[in-house]
């Protein structure tokens, strides 16, 4: 793993159950909206993941990052959508991420612009998330910028990808986890658990195959917030399978969003103590309040 002295890279060396939750800029250009969003997280966490742009245009991840690090945070780790920017651009602010102290760089393809994000862009996809995975391990492994030049540092950042553990048939899914630990994935942050049943079956292969020992995998927990939300997200599966019970728990609760809260903090006390999980991230969809509430419930910071 690149090695760099911030909270999150010290984190990631050690042995215990890391923590993080996620942060959605503001839809704004509010600075104090920034500002809100850094006081409702906690402070113990190992790091925030600072979502780019995942279902609509949202104020700049690169600059929410930075101020949530300015803020106190030991850990910021940027995403970063090859959907949106051409090499230049990623590896260009992949280095100023650098230069301005954020610990990690999340490398993700991002929705397709027309899933209602934005059906009239173009999208770049000049780099796959793998490639740029690659681009940014080997800058940070050799301690050189882009073109090998040693008078130009290089990365000061852990490199990290997504994981698809709902993903069949389950070859094609190895398939996809083998590339990106090969190329040096410091982490693997999973879609939202909600069907233990077939994650269980996925952990099992990644065991076997021996990438718990070579990459740190985070398993997300998404608490909802409400029937209507549950219902869309179960339609859409952009974050993984979400059962039927679970919907009907949220519908039928007097308070939904505390109910929500129960059922992530419950999947992940189940998901904390399985063999070959190192961490356990609150995926925030907005809602960052939350991801204190779900910590305490599971006992992650027992």
């Amino acid at each position: 793993m690149a090695g760099n002295c911030n909270g999150f890279s010290q984190a990631l060396s050690s042995t215990r159950l890391l923590v993080t939750a996620g942060c959605l800029p503001p839809a704004g250009a509010d600075a104090d909206a920034v500002r809100s969003i850094s006081d409702s997280l906690p402070r113990n966490l190992d790091a925030i993941v600072v979502a780019d742009n995942p279902e609509g245009i949202r104020g700049s991840a690169f600059s929410a990052a930075v101020a949530l690090g300015r803020s106190g945070h030991s850990g910021v780790i940027l995403s970063m959508a090859t959907r949106d920017r051409n090499r230049i651009a990623l590896l260009s602010d992949a280095m100023g991420a650098s230069a301005l102290g954020i610990s990690g760089i999340l490398c993700m393809s991002g929705n397709h612009q027309s899933l209602g994000i934005c059906p009239q862009a173009a999208a770049a996809n000049d780099f796959d998330s793998v490639q740029f995975t690659q681009a940014l391990k080997r800058m940070a492994l050799q301690e050189a910028g882009y073109y090998r030049d040693p008078s130009e540092p290089g990365l000061d950042l852990q490199i990290g990808a997504i994981a698809h553990p709902y993903l069949r048939p389950m070859g094609l899914n190895v398939l996809r986890l083998t590339k990106k630990i090969s190329v040096g994935a410091d982490f693997l942050l999973t879609q939202a658990v909600f069907d233990i049943e077939a994650f269980t079956q996925w952990m099992d292969v990644v065991r076997s195959a021996g990438f718990d020992k070579r990459t740190a995998i985070i398993a997300s927990v998404l608490p909802l917030t409400s029937p209507e939300k549950a219902k869309v997200l179960q339609k859409r599966r952009t974050y993984g399978p979400i059962g039927d019970e679970v919907v009907e728990r949220i519908q039928k609760a007097a308070d939904p969003e505390k109910e929500g809260v129960t059922v992530a903090a419950e999947i992940a006390v189940r998901l904390k103590d399985m063999p070959g999980i190192r961490g356990i991230h609150v995926l925030s969809n907005g809602c960052e309040h939350l991801a204190g509430a779900v910590i305490e419930q599971a006992g992650l910071r027992d």
